[in-house]
């Protein structure tokens, strides 16, 4: 596949590698240390200003250039699931009872690339803000860096995310507007009646 920012190949190998890494250390909600410090390393390597503890292990990070006053945002989720993986990946999860199910390794990891392929390439007149999100199996991570400011402390005219889809072709980006992604939910239903019999005849 050939990729149309150069910068991506300078660095394929090395997220690559940060995207096995993830996988094989996986850290649940609030919990991802290692994660964030992975991520805050690598971006101040590339001339980020990182800002860490917003929720706990979230990370921001901000890169200006020119004088415009245009802000953008890209988004990511850093936290895995608890649950048990059973593949032979020589990658696979090292931490019994947790796993990367969700792909939030690979949200992590293409982030960075789009970190430094940004930072290399500075074709851009304003600021943009990475925000490295933990928490987001159920626990909120989102509102709780909302509740604690980041939007405030950082300010963004557009923020963006995307999830990882199994099955779309290498290359392909799928977009529609509203809702896109399935969510799981969790309804409660009493339902109240006379006992009954139903007899059958055969």
């Amino acid at each position: 596949m050939s990729l149309a920012m150069p910068e991506l190949l300078e660095v394929q190998d090395e997220i690559q590698q940060i995207r096995h890494l993830i996988h094989s250390r996986p850290e649940l909600g609030y919990e991802e240390y290692m994660t964030s410090d992975l991520v805050a390393e690598r971006l101040t390597s590339w001339g980020y200003e990182v800002s860490r503890g917003i929720a706990k292990t979230g990370v921001v990070a901000v890169l200006t250039r020119g004088s415009g006053t245009r802000k953008i945002g890209l988004r990511a989720d850093m936290d895995a699931l608890p649950i048990q993986e059973d593949t032979h990946l020589p990658y696979r999860s090292q931490v019994d009872g947790k796993m990367h199910a969700c792909g939030h390794d690979g949200h992590t990891a293409m982030l960075l690339g789009a970190a430094y392929a940004l930072a290399k390439r500075s074709l851009f007149d304003g600021t943009l803000t990475l925000i490295f999100q933990p928490a987001e199996e159920g626990l909120a991570g989102a509102r709780q860096m909302i509740r604690e400011g980041v939007l405030e402390q950082f300010p963004c005219d557009a923020l963006f995310a995307l999830h990882n889809m199994p099955g779309y072709k290498t290359g392909t980006f799928g977009f529609r507007p509203g809702a896109f992604m399935a969510s799981a939910d969790q309804v409660d239903v009493t339902i109240r009646g006379r006992a009954g019999m139903v007899q059958c005849l055969i």
